[in-house]
């Protein structure tokens, strides 16, 4: 990719939408309650956190999905650490991070740290590990050496982002879960489910977010 930068307008909400894919980056209503319905819920969390479970994500955007899951990581009194690692092709730059963080209370965005006006994509913390793999997800995940406990398929819209949603990423989203691992995301969309179905999940379509009647959940067989 040639073109890197995550350009954006502000919603008079406050909410950063993408130029790129003309999207939000979070519920335009309450982007914490989304994470905690779509993708901790999603993934039967926190009751499965134990030390040195692994969440990955396609799609960091704002990093609240981190951090939403690390306040409940905390609030569940887990011993041990929590291991993160999310893919993200357009990066935010940290002033409009912070600047879209700044209208949730109770999270720890302390934990964030600036390198050269962008969030470092390595930070190690009292009791987690989160770590930014920068780079298009289909050329990044194939090469990446881990294996998660739990999925959030967070990009953009399918519709308007088809290539993070693609059956061969899906394919190596299947090929890089841990045996009994899950996956959560917002989308129901027809051709996301079958290509997860051929990656090796278990489907389940659920009660969706918001103003989504349905999303899709599931555990790999």
């Amino acid at each position: 990719m040639t073109d890197q930068r995550a350009d954006l307008e502000w919603r008079d909400s406050g909410v950063p939408v993408s130029l790129r894919f003309d999207d939000p980056y979070y519920s335009l209503d309450d982007g914490v309650a989304e994470t905690r319905h779509v993708f901790l819920s999603g993934n039967d969390l926190p009751d499965r956190f134990r030390d040195g479970f692994h969440v990955a994500e396609l799609g960091f955007g704002t990093g609240l999905n981190f951090l939403v899951t690390l306040a409940a990581w905390r609030d569940a009194g887990v011993a041990g650490r929590l291991q993160f690692t999310s893919f993200e092709a357009f990066p935010l730059p940290f002033a409009d991070l912070e600047k879209a963080l700044g209208h949730f209370d109770g999270l720890p965005v302390e934990v964030f740290k600036e390198n050269d006006g962008r969030l470092a994509s390595s930070i190690t913390g009292p009791d987690f590990d989160l770590r930014i793999v920068e780079g298009d997800a289909r050329d990044t995940l194939p090469k990446w050496d881990g294996a998660a406990d739990a999925w959030y398929l967070d990009g953009f819209s399918p519709a308007k982002n088809p290539e993070l949603w693609g059956d061969e990423l899906m394919t190596s989203v299947g090929d890089h879960t841990a045996q009994g691992g899950t996956f959560a995301t917002y989308t129901a969309a027809g051709f996301v489910r079958r290509a997860l179905e051929t990656a090796g999940f278990e489907i389940e379509r659920t009660s969706g977010f918001g103003r989504k009647r349905h999303m899709t959940r599931g555990v790999l067989r």
